[in-house]
This record gives structure tokens, C-alpha cells and sequence, in this order.
């Protein structure tokens, strides 16, 4: 503990350490003495500069007097607020950030844009994937580490209109602003205005529909008037992340869509660009995307075909390691000189570190098998473009469960197949007439699909259909933004009418197809768990369905796109109950949009009702129960059909034929959605004859398994190139993670400050349950004050704590909190951790007397001390170190200190403090040596890069100035030799100075005696 001695009393010295009166936070030292009369003078070093300061104004801070011991839960919450409050610590600060069931995979992208040297990415995962957590978790870990104050989303304009981003982010308790178009110019005009994005929008999204030429240049097409734009806030856009969304978006860069997310993505600290397009290395996409993200890393087209080259030889290499066949090193090293050889290799390759270290572990007498690893290692890493992009496929994850497909068939009664026959000759008519202004398929389309879900709900359709009232959720993919007006259809009214009386009159009568939903309900109420989801595309249909289910006796649940979120999570809360409780579910009713952003991996048995014509909405609702924490070893998808439609032609012909109903395909966006699009033109073609309609959807599919197999085929091609294996994610994944960021240190974290607040009372909060703590007023109002002092933003939780009769819901589990938005999920960046860390941090070291029952080490007692190890280089990392008097301890040290309890108090000694400081100093010399290495190879490999790209570079130049005859032309190439050799001089003075400055600091956190006994 220090001690403060007023320099009034005791003339201070040069080396002196000393604190202000007035602002004892602020602390320095002596650097100068002067006599002022007969006043002494101070010259103090703090902040980075010297300042004056009388003696009267200034305390003088003593060392320690005696050690200030701690209790285990002192010292445990302790350290767990120093990672919680560090920016810079090294460990993930993501998990269990939302209320999702995470993947393991899914921080793969959150983990390379930390620890990268520049946090920018482009995340090219496989459909299905969960691109959107996976930006969701980076949000949240830039968060924790203070670096997501402003961000800002670039997404299609269907995702804002649906509010799939905003949803997805409410899941982890963020709330996102959509701009629109005049929000958006508003916010510029505020940027120019102030200097500063407005602090009301600092998290918002906006669509590219908005990106377009005035936003850009501020000039509209009609009208004088000029407004501030993009092109005038070059330097003051300053976003800490920016996300784009289906980023192939903007793969050409004369658009203005590209050119107004360059000037977002310019001014941005952190970038991450989405997109399921095919990776195409050697495409122009690829390398925009690319440019675009790091344009200091890849300059050109010809750098990035260069920086591309080795990296096949590279996979190889580590393709044999991982095989690890009696010759691996052989095959390896062979790989690994073809690699040297190209361009890259030669001028980058040759002189890193890396490749003498690779080469020799390779060239060992009997490497075994951590060298192995090691070297496979060394390969990733050495791979040009490892540190840009991430990619999971979905075959890279496996299947969770074993899908097994029916697709039981029913006949239309009578009366049911008149009305589809004229529902067809209406269709008929229809295409017959060829009028302009009806949008045909998308008409044919959405009468064929609603008369093959359910043939009694075409009398509400038609009358939504044609007073333009249909969902966007009812329409296939190709027919959104579709509109139809009833002056459109007036010579076909007739006909439209005769099929609503006709719909209308089946009200009431036989139905085959609900008879059928009813066998498989009830069949499956025998079964222990007898919950069923079932799907249609119709709203109409839905609402069929619910009374036929309650006239059945079914306790069922309706979920659809206007279903309101707090609605929507009480009815899966209730689907999820035992079928013993009274307030349980048996049976859900649901659109895609219904189910959008909820898991159902309670449930094992989904029923289509009615068939999407799109694999992508096929695959999302197999998804809701196909995924991580599946109970069941198979899930049934059980596929309704009605002999004689289209969709049951769609079905046996096409989609079963490609396998969606079984497993994952895979496949891009780009062609899955192309699919879609010849499945609704042969459909809709109403040209072709029955047999030529079967023989092109066969056609199609095969088509389209073809296309499948050819873009996996290059993808295993091109995987070498991109770098990415599939593999490892769930070992990186807990290297990055720390015992001390858990669910049961910060669930003890917050049980502290709770219990400083009401001393007496302790509170249930423990991992995997809910607790209820109920607050007096006086206490939620300090908590508010408190949380005002910290300045911590926590505006859900402020409004919270203004209710009357106060009870709030705590728990560490994303799971249990799912349901119920007010349960608060108490994950690393939530307020109330955040405020219990502030309260719980020690600022000087202290001293714990411990106790433990382990058989990881032999009985006694052990003396450690625990530290603090910053890297500062590119970028800075926090780490702890535990060092041990006994080298024995350290693998074990964490552990054991984690599982610990109190002990009795004794001091620690000075020849076990003297003999863990020797043995730390011994280890910081050497790991200082190896990073300082390590930061400067790096930066070598850098200088390596820019110069061989400096001299191509110039190199081209000169040969178009040498080869050009009009002196015009040559004036021009010397200009354009001037300004690359100046930016390429600028970048290498920048890397040049990063060189001989990495350094390894610490800090003693406490000293420990801890006594190990038998369990």
C-alpha cells in the first residue's frame, strides 16, 4: 500500500514520486527544482509533458508500508476486471454476447480480426452459415475492448424493409437505427457542419438503394440545389467498424454503390465485408473486394495475381503435413521450395523467418509430432492471404443431425380440383392475353403456390392479391416489389370472382391434405416428445390451420412476420415446455419469417405444408431445428404434397432430385436464387405440355447438381489459394479464451457488487439459472448513479430501473434467456459487468492467502506471483503471466488459482518473492527477445513486400513512358513515376518506423501463497 507525505513538510528531490493535492489520479515525478524567492518550485513529468507546481501543492507517494491482503473472491474478481476493462487484452470478450446459440466456428472471423495487424476481413462463409452472428459477435467484441462506438451497416435494401439486420442485433442488445433517405442526408449535413457523425445515428444501417449519385456528389438530376455529400466529408467520416452486407453488391467499382461505400469503408477504423458468392481467386470480384478492404496490402491487379502464386504450393505442403504419411516432410519441404520459387517467394518469402524456421523443423532427424504441428503451423501463417479472408463452407461443419425426408401424397376432392383447374385456366387466360402492365408470373406463381398449400384459403388470397395487400413474406424471391391494381385484371374480374365463390363454398368441407396434417399430429402426440413445427408460405393458410388445430384439441401457437418480437419469444417459450405443463405448446404454426432469428433444436419433427420454390427458404426452415444442440440423432421433414399440382411436379422432378430435403447443399446465393428463377419461368410457361414441363425440371436439377458440384470442385481448387482449411477453429477458439472471463467468474463478478450494495443479502446467480433479485428504490437508484459516475451507456437497463417494485432477472445463459427480453444476459459487455468490474479493480498489487484440494500437484504449500504482460507493437495484447517459485506449478498455476478458497492469512516471504522475481525476469528476458523478433521479421516481411511492389510498380510505369512516342503521353507517365514512388515512400517510412520498437511491459498483479491439499 502506498502512503502520501505533503511536500510541504519535507522538501521533495529530483526522482521524487508524487501526486496532486486537488486531483490525486494524477501522479508523476520529479524531473526539477527551483527556488522562486522563498517558494520552492517543482518541475513534475506527467501526461507527456513537464508541469510547474509549488510545494504545497503537491504529495509525495511513499512505497509500501505492509502488503494489503485480499480474500479469493477479492482476488478472483479482480482479476477478472482487469481483462474486462482492458481494451487491449488478448482474450475473446465475445462469447455468450447474445441471445443466440453460438457456434464454435462462428468466432473464427471474430478471432483473425482481433488479432490481425490491420482489423479488416471479408467473410465469404457458404449459405446458411451465419454470416450475420458472426458480424453480430465482432460487434460485440469490439465493443468490450472500447472500439465499436460508431458503426455503421451497408445492407440490400430488403434486409432494412424486413428489419432482418435491426432483428438479428436486438438479439444481443443492440439497438440499430435504420436511415432513410432523408435521415441519411441530414446526418451529412450534420458531419459538415460539426466535424461529427451525429451521436443519435452513431449505430445505424442503411441500404445501397441510397448509395446512388447525389449521395455521392451531392448533385441530384433535377433542381440546382446541392447538398453536402460524400465527396466533401473525404477525412471526417470516421466510423469505428463499417459492415457490408452482400458485398458483391458493389464488385464494380464505376458504380456508385462502390464508390460510396469506398468513402465509408476509407474513413473507417475497422471494416468486415459479407458475402456467399463463389470465391473466384483469379476473378476481378475478388480482387476489388480485396483492394478495396486493404489497399495498402494489395496495391494492383498484378501484386495480387503475384501474391496469389505460392500460396497453392503452400496448401500442398500443409496438406501433407496434416496427412502425416512416412514421407510428409519430403512432400512438405518439396512444396515449400516450389512456393520459394515463385515471384512472391523470392522477394518476400526468402527472407522471412518463418521459412528458415518451417525449413529446418522440416529438415529435422526425427521431428515429432508438435514439430509437425508446428510446422503446419508456420504454413497457414506464411499464406499471402490468410489474414483477409475467412471462409466456412458449410461441408467444412458436418451435418448436426440425419435428415430423413417423406413426402406423403394426397388427392383434391372433387370440388378441390375444379377450382385448381380453373385457377389454371385462369392462368391460361391470363398469359393468352399478354397485357403489358400485369406482372404474369408473378400472378400465375402466387395463385399456383397458394392453391397447392391450401386450396380453401384462394378466397382471401384473390382479394388480397388483387387490392395489392400481399405480404412480401407470401411473394417467391423473384416477385418482390411487385404491385397489381384492379384496373390491371378488369377484363378478367369475372373469372377472378367465380374462383373466390367457388374457394369460398369449400369452406367447411372434406380436406385430404388437413386430414393428413392431422394423422402425422396425431401419430406424433404418442411420441415422449411429441412438439411439431409446422410451415406454410400463406398467412391465410396459417390461420386455416389454427382452427382446424384447436378443433382438433391441440394446444397450438401461430408465429408469422407481424407477430411482434415480445409475442414471438413467449410462444417459443411456451413450444419449448414439457408437454406435462399446463402452459405448453404442442404444435407450431409458422412462416420462414415467423421463425426468423429462432432455433428450435428442442423440436425433431418439421411438416412443410406447402413447398417454397426457393432452396435457400427450403433450407432456412429445415434450419430452425437441423443445427448445434439437436437432442435427436434424426429430424423428420415430412413434405405434404397434393397430386396433380405444380408444386408436387417442383418436388419429384427438381428439389428432391438435388437433395435439399437431405442434407445441406451448399452452393452459392448467386445460384441458388438463378434456380429459383427457371423454376418459376418453367412454371409459369404455360407453352409447354405437361411431359415438356417434367423433362425441364429435370433438366434443371440435374443442372443444377451439376453446377453444384463444379463450384465445390473449384472451391477444393481454389482453397489452397484463400488459405482456409476448415479445421482447427474449435482449438483457436480456446487458446483465446480465459478461465477468468467465464460464466462463474462473471457471474461472482456481479454477485459482489450486488452484495456491496444490500450488505447482508446474497443473491442466487450462478451459470445455468436464472436469478431474481428484487431492488428497493434507494438501491436502483444507486445503481443509476453509479452507472452515471462510470459513465457507462446502459439505456435499456436506466429505463428498467425507473419501475416500480423492481425485480431484476439475471443469468449467464444465452439459452435461458432467449425467451424473455427482460432477463438481463450478463455477458461481458453488458453494463451491469461492466460497472461490478469498475468496483472491483485493484489499481496496486496485492497479497492472497489460498487454499486448494487438488491431485494435480503433490501436497504443500506454493509460492506464486501473478503479472501482467503487455506486447506493444502493431498491435498492443494483454496477457497474464503466472510464475510460480516451483517451475512444477506453472502448467497447473490457473487452475488451481481459479478453483481456490480462502486460506489462512500469512505473509509472503522475502527469498520466495526474491526467487519468483528472478525466475520472472528470466522468463520476460526471453519472451521480450522472441517477440521483439518476431515484430521486427514481421515488419522486415512488410518492407520486403513494399519494395518488390514498389518496384514493379514503377517498373510498368517506366516501360509505358519508354515505349510512348507523343511527349504528352511521357509527361503523364513521369507524373504517375513520381506519385507511386511518393506512396510507396510514404508506406515504407511508415513500416520503417515500427521497426526496434515492440516491447514486452509488465506488472505484478499480487502475490500468492497457496496451500495445495489432498481432495
Amino acid at each position: 500500500m502506498s502512503t502520501m507525505t505533503s511536500s510541504a513538510d519535507r522538501p521533495l528531490s529530483v526522482g521524487s514520486v508524487v501526486s496532486l493535492v486537488a486531483r490525486r489520479e494524477i501522479s508523476g515525478v520529479v524531473i526539477g527544482v527551483d527556488e522562486i524567492g522563498e517558494q520552492l518550485r517543482y518541475t513534475v513529468f506527467h501526461d507527456g509533458t513537464a508541469h510547474h507546481y509549488f510545494a504545497e501543492q503537491l504529495e509525495e507517494i511513499t512505497g509500501r508500508d505492509e502488503e494489503r491482503f485480499v480474500t479469493a473472491s477479492e482476488l478472483h474478481a479482480a482479476l477478472t476486471a482487469a481483462l474486462l476493462l482492458d481494451p487491449d487484452s488478448d482474450y475473446l470478450r465475445s462469447r455468450n454476447a447474445g441471445r443466440v446459440d453460438f457456434e464454435p466456428y462462428q468466432y473464427r472471423p471474430v478471432l483473425k480480426l482481433v488479432q490481425a495487424d490491420r482489423p479488416r476481413i471479408l467473410v465469404a462463409d457458404d449459405v446458411g452459415v451465419g454470416k450475420t452472428i458472426e458480424a453480430c459477435l465482432i460487434i460485440k467484441e469490439l465493443e468490450a475492448r472500447r472500439r465499436a462506438d460508431s458503426v455503421l451497416v451497408i445492407c440490400p435494401r430488403a434486409l432494412v424493409v424486413d428489419e432482418k439486420w435491426r432483428n438479428e442485433l436486438k438479439r444481443f442488445d443492440e439497438d440499430f437505427a435504420h436511415l432513410d433517405s432523408r435521415t441519411l442526408r441530414w446526418c451529412l449535413e450534420e458531419t459538415a457542419r460539426e466535424g461529427l457523425w451525429p451521436s443519435r445515428y452513431r449505430k445505424a444501417i442503411v441500404s445501397y438503394s441510397l448509395l446512388d449519385e447525389a449521395l455521392l456528389t451531392g448533385h441530384r438530376k433535377s433542381g440546382k440545389s446541392r447538398n453536402a455529400s460524400l465527396n466533401d466529408l473525404a477525412g471526417e467520416l470516421s466510423f469505428d467498424l463499417v459492415i457490408v452486407d452482400e458485398a458483391h453488391h458493389i464488385r464494380n467499382r464505376d458504380t456508385k454503390a462502390y464508390q460510396c461505400v469506398q468513402r465509408f469503408v476509407d474513413g473507417a477504423e475497422a471494416v468486415v465485408m459479407l458475402s456467399a458468392t463463389p470465391i473466384q481467386t483469379h476473378s476481378q470480384d475478388l480482387f476489388t473486394l480485396v483492394n478495396l478492404l486493404r489497399d495498402d496490402l494489395v496495391l494492383d491487379r498484378d501484386d495480387f495475381l503475384v501474391m496469389l502464386e505460392p500460396n497453392e504450393h503452400l496448401y500442398n505442403a500443409a496438406e501433407a503435413a496434416r496427412q502425416a504419411g512416412p514421407d510428409w516432410r519430403s512432400k512438405a519441404d518439396t512444396q515449400v521450395r516450389r512456393a520459394l520459387a515463385t515471384q512472391w517467394g523470392s522477394d518476400v518469402l526468402a527472407d522471412d523467418p518463418r521459412t528458415a524456421e518451417l525449413r529446418s523443423l522440416l529438415c529435422a532427424p526425427s521431428p515429432d509430432h508438435h514439430a509437425r504441428v508446428e510446422a503446419i503451423r508456420l504454413i497457414e501463417q506464411m499464406n499471402t492471404f490468410s489474414e483477409i479472408v475467412t471462409r466456412t463452407r458449410r461441408r467444412d461443419i458436418g451435418e448436426f443431425t440425419t435428415r430423413k425426408p417423406s413426402a406423403p401424397i394426397v388427392d383434391f376432392t372433387e370440388q378441390q380440383a375444379a377450382v385448381y383447374v380453373a385457377v389454371l385456366r385462369l392462368g391460361e387466360r391470363i398469359a393468352a392475353a399478354r397485357t403489358p402492365q400485369i406482372p404474369t408470373k408473378f400472378l400465375l406463381s402466387t395463385l399456383y403456390r397458394q392453391a397447392a398449400s391450401s386450396i380453401s384459403g384462394l378466397a382471401p388470397l384473390i382479394e388480397d392479391l388483387f387490392e395489392n395487400r400481399l405480404r412480401d413474406s407470401e411473394m417467391s424471391a423473384e416477385d418482390e416489389g411487385y404491385s397489381l391494381h384492379p384496373d390491371q385484371i378488369a377484363e378478367f374480374r369475372n373469372d377472378v370472382l367465380r374462383i373466390q365463390e367457388l374457394a369460398t363454398e369449400l369452406v367447411g368441407g372434406p380436406d385430404p391434405k388437413a386430414d393428413l396434417l392431422r394423422r402425422v399430429l396425431t401419430d406424433k402426440s404418442s411420441e415422449p416428445n411429441n412438439k411439431v413445427l409446422v410451415f406454410s408460405t400463406f398467412r391465410h393458410t396459417i390461420s386455416y390451420l389454427e382452427a382446424c388445430c384447436r378443433l382438433w384439441g391441440l394446444r397450438v401457437g401461430v408465429m408469422h412476420g407481424g407477430t411482434p418480437d415480445e409475442e414471438r419469444r413467449s410462444i417459443r417459450r411456451r413450444f419449448k415446455l414439457d408437454r406435462s405443463d399446463a402452459d405448453a405448446l404442442d404444435v407450431m404454426l409458422t412462416s420462414e419469417v415467423g421463425t426468423e432469428g429462432l432455433d428450435y433444436q428442442f423440436c425433431n419433427t418439421l411438416v412443410n405444408y406447402d413447398i417454397p420454390w426457393n432452396p435457400m427458404r427450403i433450407e432456412q426452415r429445415i434450419g430452425r431445428i437441423d443445427r448445434r444442440g439437436q437432442k435427436s440423432e434424426t429430424v423428420a421433414i415430412i413434405n405434404i404434397l397434393t397430386r396433380g399440382t405444380i408444386e408436387a411436379e417442383i418436388y419429384d422432378r427438381c428439389l428432391s432430385r438435388i437433395g435439399v430435403f437431405n442434407h445441406a447443399i451448399g452452393g452459392s446465393e448467386q445460384i441458388l436464387g438463378e434456380l429459383t428463377a427457371e423454376i418459376v419461368d418453367i412454371a409459369t410457361n404455360l407453352q409447354l405440355t405437361a411431359g415438356e414441363r417434367a423433362a425441364a425440371l429435370r433438366q434443371l436439377a440435374d443442372n443444377e447438381i451439376a453446377r453444384v458440384a463444379e463450384e465445390q470442385r473449384l472451391e477444393d481448387e481454389q482453397a489452397d489459394l484463400l488459405g482456409y482449411t476448415g479445421r482447427g477453429f474449435e482449438k483457436h477458439v480456446a487458446e483465446a479464451s480465459s478461465e477468468w472471463l467465464s460464466d462463474e467468474k462473471i457471474a461472482a463478478l456481479v454477485r459482489r457488487y450486488f452484495e456491496s450494495l444490500q450488505p447482508g443479502r446474497s443473491i442466487a446467480l450462478r451459470p445455468g439459472r436464472v436469478a431474481r433479485v428484487p431492488l428497493s428504490p434507494d438501491t436502483a437508484r444507486q445503481i443509476a448513479t453509479d452507472l452515471d459516475e462510470v459513465s457507462v451507456d446502459a439505456y435499456r437497463l436506466r429505463r428498467r430501473l425507473r419501475r416500480e417494485k423492481l425485480v431484476l432477472q439475471l443469468t449467464t445463459d444465452p439459452d435461458l434467456a432467449e425467451d424473455d427480453a427482460d432477463i438481463e444476459l450478463l455477458g461481458p459487455t453488458h453494463p451491469l459487468v461492466q460497472l461490478a468490474a469498475m468496483r472491483s479493480f485493484q489499481t496496486e498489487s496485492v497479497s492472497a492467502s489460498l487454499r486448494v484440494a487438488s491431485d494435480l500437484v503433490a501436497p504443500g504449500s506454493y509460492q506464486l506471483g501473478i503479472y501482467s504482460w503487455m506486447r506493444l507493437g502493431s498491435r498492443n495484447a494483454r496477457t497474464f503471466r503466472l510464475v510460480a517459485e516451483d517451475p512444477v506449478l506453472d502448467q497447473h498455476a490457473a487452475a488451481l488459482l481459479s478453483a481456490s478458497t480462502d486460506g489462512v492469512n500469512r505473509p509472503t516471504d522475502d527469498r520466495g518473492r526474491s526467487a519468483i522475481d528472478l525466475r520472472h525476469a528470466s522468463l520476460w528476458s526471453t519472451e521480450r527477445q522472441h517477440y521483439r523478433e518476431h515484430q521486427t521479421a514481421a515488419a522486415e516481411r512488410r518492407l520486403a513486400a513494399l519494395r518488390a511492389q514498389r518496384m514493379r510498380r514503377v517498373g510498368a510505369i517506366r516501360r509505358q513512358l519508354d515505349a510512348a512516342s507523343h511527349q504528352e503521353i511521357r509527361m503523364m507517365k513521369e507524373g504517375e513515376i513520381r506519385g507511386a514512388e511518393a506512396a510507396f515512400d510514404r508506406l515504407i517510412s511508415a513500416q520503417e518506423q515500427t521497426l526496434g520498437r515492440a516491447d514486452l511491459t509488465t506488472k505484478l498483479l499480487a502475490n500468492v501463497i497457496l496451500e495445495v491439499v489432498s481432495p
